[in-house]
């Protein structure tokens, strides 16, 4: 029988490695920014954080995900490490997979959507298929996504976890704030997470009373440029 040319060898190291301890903040931090919806974050972000918009829930516009990132590097069309992600994560994570895109194959469907609601995330962020979306509506879990196959994924590997991604063209890093809901997914860096929240507050009480003056009529739109 023929050797295996060398580029078919597997080789330990980088894409199979897992870190289970990843630096995390405070979860009451997390929790805030569920105050808040992912323009406005986008906007205090300078707008440069947002994932592809093609990325998106597909299981109702009721659902939102906000806590930190357990990150999930798969080769594309392979959800061996989004399996093993079940058993790293803790209860509040956002699994967040990179699958770069691809279209060939789902690498979630419903019976890991059912292992991790059991284990406690917050949801998955794709950047990549699912497939069994009606049964995965039916567990009330949010998924993002670019679409929907039903060709299933393999479960060869290599992946890596809690290593630092690149999803929807936007880099995380393993802790970095998750936040999505109907209107995209934003990623907030870890630290500037607590300085970002307290600028989110300060704008939404001013943007607040602003968008009670506007509901009554009273504005100016005086010192705009037309051009």
């Amino acid at each position: 029988m023929a050797n295996k040319p060398r580029s078919a060898h597997l080789h330990p190291g980088p894409g199979f490695r897992v870190r289970r301890n990843i630096p995390r903040l405070a979860p009451e931090l997390y929790r805030q920014f569920t105050n808040f919806p992912t323009p406005d974050i986008s906007d205090l972000l300078n707008r440069l954080y947002a994932v592809d918009p093609q990325i998106q829930c597909l299981t109702g516009e009721q659902h939102r995900v906000c806590g930190p990132a357990c990150t999930v590097k798969v080769f594309p069309g392979d959800n061996l490490m989004v399996h093993k992600s079940l058993d790293v994560i803790e209860p509040g994570d956002v699994i967040i997979v990179d699958a770069g895109g691809s279209t060939l194959n789902a690498v979630l469907g419903d019976l890991v959507s059912t292992k991790a609601k059991h284990r406690g995330a917050s949801g998955f962020v794709i950047d990549g298929l699912v497939r069994d979306l009606p049964n995965i509506k039916e567990l009330d879990f949010p998924v993002f996504a670019r679409g929907t196959t039903p060709i299933g994924p393999l479960h060869r590997g290599p992946g890596e976890i809690n290593y630092p991604i690149c999803c929807g063209g936007i880099v995380v890093n393993p802790g970095d704030l998750i936040v999505g809901d109907a209107m995209g997914v934003v990623v907030v860096p870890q630290a500037i997470a607590a300085e970002l929240l307290e600028r989110l507050k300060a704008h939404d009480a001013v943007n607040s009373a602003y968008l009670e003056s506007v509901k009554k009529g009273d504005f100016s739109n005086a010192g705009w440029t037309i051009f």
